[in-house]
């Protein structure tokens, strides 16, 4: 089979921002206790995290985290993870049915991701608390002042303020599964009301109003209408969570899922734009994709027993679930004039890339490997591409073989090409044109490939993992049948 894609200098979708390589820490099963925060392990650190695990974040350039949740934050009084650890109360997580023993909050978390060299995207319960609450706590991180929470950030150790700078007001609001759930203009006024005060303690911040928790539900769009209605001039972002998976055993028609995903930004961003249009504002608000993953196979499951760090949620990724998310990450680049922050939901132990014992090993899963190229490599201009390539149907939609994404990197001097070929049995040999570039040398290949889709990675075997293919002496490109890649192009 035969591709061509053809890009120019100056036809650019536009600028990514780095932070569409985020991800995410929920106070969920194990991600953080026997996930990042393991006091007894050989490699903690004298905060009681794992430094094993913090390696492998740290090679995913991971450049904001989301945290505390998730459903967990609609249940949760952040002061009980602040100061005095042997002071703070257990309690009852409703949201996952376990016990949270709040020996991490914001005080260890804002720690944790300086080491991570990654920054906080903190997300504020508007479930079963509100605007007073969420002010409250832009105080205890960010106030400068001599008054009562910044105070209290003094007094638990912290003299200089955390500056987090991007908040999330609360999560998934419109789901009946959430603690406090409100409907669209009962959210709106909220959201409206506590951006104001957030903002009016810090004017610097940016934050993130909630979109419907999924695509497919009967108040999508009204939801997403109804709240910018209310909030559209205090928030800069709204959200958009998407998880998908191959409950049909079909492995084309899952492999085509990233363009429902491209399906569901564009609409959002259209809804957005309305709304501006009604407002005659000159702001856009853009998209903060702040869940997406592979997830169905652990779908629904909460904890059995109301256990310290239950084991939920643990997703084991295969090969092809790697292409899927490959094709996501790709779908991201390609819509990076809109989407400006985005979190791989999660990042350890729960539907995550990375896993651990608690106590012992730490591995890497499948899925692990296109994130890790895309953040480290996919950064600088997403081209416009004109591409021709065969297609294969899915009811009726065309599902192109070859998925792509192309970036040009002008500090790096270089173009990146990842490409999914989705074909399950023919090679893609590729034609790759860049025009209004003096020349183009491929000077890397790397590709994730593996004969048999449902392979995965445990902890004593390494099955997927991504290799250098070497480059042919003409020049020509072959992308293997279902095969995810990268080529690195100097210019």
């Amino acid at each position: 089979m035969k591709a061509k894609i053809l890009v120019n200098k100056n036809f650019i979708i536009d600028e990514i921002d780095r932070r569409i390589y985020g991800s995410f820490i929920e106070h969920l099963g194990r991600a953080v206790y026997g996930g990042i925060y393991d006091p007894s392990h050989p490699s903690a650190d004298e905060l009681g995290f794992r430094k094993d695990v913090l390696e492998l974040i740290k090679k995913l350039n991971v450049p904001i985290i989301r945290y505390p949740g998730g459903n967990f934050v609609s249940g949760y009084n952040w002061e009980d993870g602040t100061g005095d650890r042997a002071k703070r109360p257990k309690k009852i997580d409703l949201a996952w049915n376990s016990i949270e023993t709040n020996e991490v909050g914001v005080d260890e978390f804002q720690e944790w991701i300086k080491r991570a060299n990654s920054e906080l995207m903190m997300a504020v319960n508007l479930g079963t608390r509100g605007p007073d609450d969420a002010r409250n706590l832009v105080e205890y991180c960010n106030g400068d002042t001599d008054t009562y929470y910044a105070n209290l950030r003094r007094k638990n150790g912290f003299d200089k303020p955390f500056s987090i700078k991007t908040w999330c007001l609360g999560n998934e609001m419109d789901g009946k599964h959430q603690m406090g759930h409100k409907t669209a203009s009962e959210y709106g006024r909220c959201a409206a009301e506590a951006g104001r005060l957030m903002k009016w303690v810090d004017p610097s911040i940016e934050l993130v109003a909630c979109g419907s928790m999924f695509f497919h539900i009967p108040t999508f769009g009204e939801w997403e209408w109804t709240v910018l209605d209310e909030a559209y001039d205090v928030v800069d972002y709204i959200s958009l969570h998407a998880y998908y998976g191959n409950r049909s055993g079909n492995t084309a028609e899952y492999l085509s899922k990233s363009l429902a995903m491209d399906e569901f930004i564009k609409g959002v961003a259209n809804i957005c734009d309305s709304v501006k249009a009604k407002k005659h504002s000159s702001k856009t608000v853009n998209l903060s994709f702040d869940e997406w993953n592979v997830w169905f196979r652990t779908m629904g499951e909460v904890s059995k027993e109301r256990v310290e760090a239950p084991h939920i949620l643990e997703e084991i990724y295969n090969f092809e679930d790697a292409l899927l998310v490959g094709s996501m990450l790709i779908t991201l680049q390609n819509n990076c004039d809109r989407v400006k922050m985005a979190c791989l939901a999660q990042l350890v132990n729960v539907i995550a890339p990375i896993m651990t014992e608690t106590g012992g090993d730490v591995w890497v899963q499948t899925i692990f490997y296109p994130f890790l190229y895309a953040s480290n490599y996919g950064n600088g201009i997403t081209l416009r591409q004109i591409k021709t390539c065969d297609s294969y149907k899915v009811g009726s939609m065309n599902v192109p073989y070859l998925d792509s994404s192309v970036i040009y990197n002008e500090e790096a001097g270089e173009i990146v090409l990842f490409a999914v070929n989705r074909s399950l049995d023919s090679e893609i040999e590729l034609d790759f044109v860049a025009q209004d570039f003096a020349s183009s040398e491929l000077i890397e290949h790397i590709e994730l490939y593996c004969d048999d889709l449902k392979a995965i990675n445990d902890k004593s075997t390494e099955r997927v993992a991504a290799e250098k293919v070497k480059i042919s002496e003409n020049g020509t490109v072959t992308l293997k049948k279902h095969s995810w890649n990268m080529l690195r192009f100097k210019i």
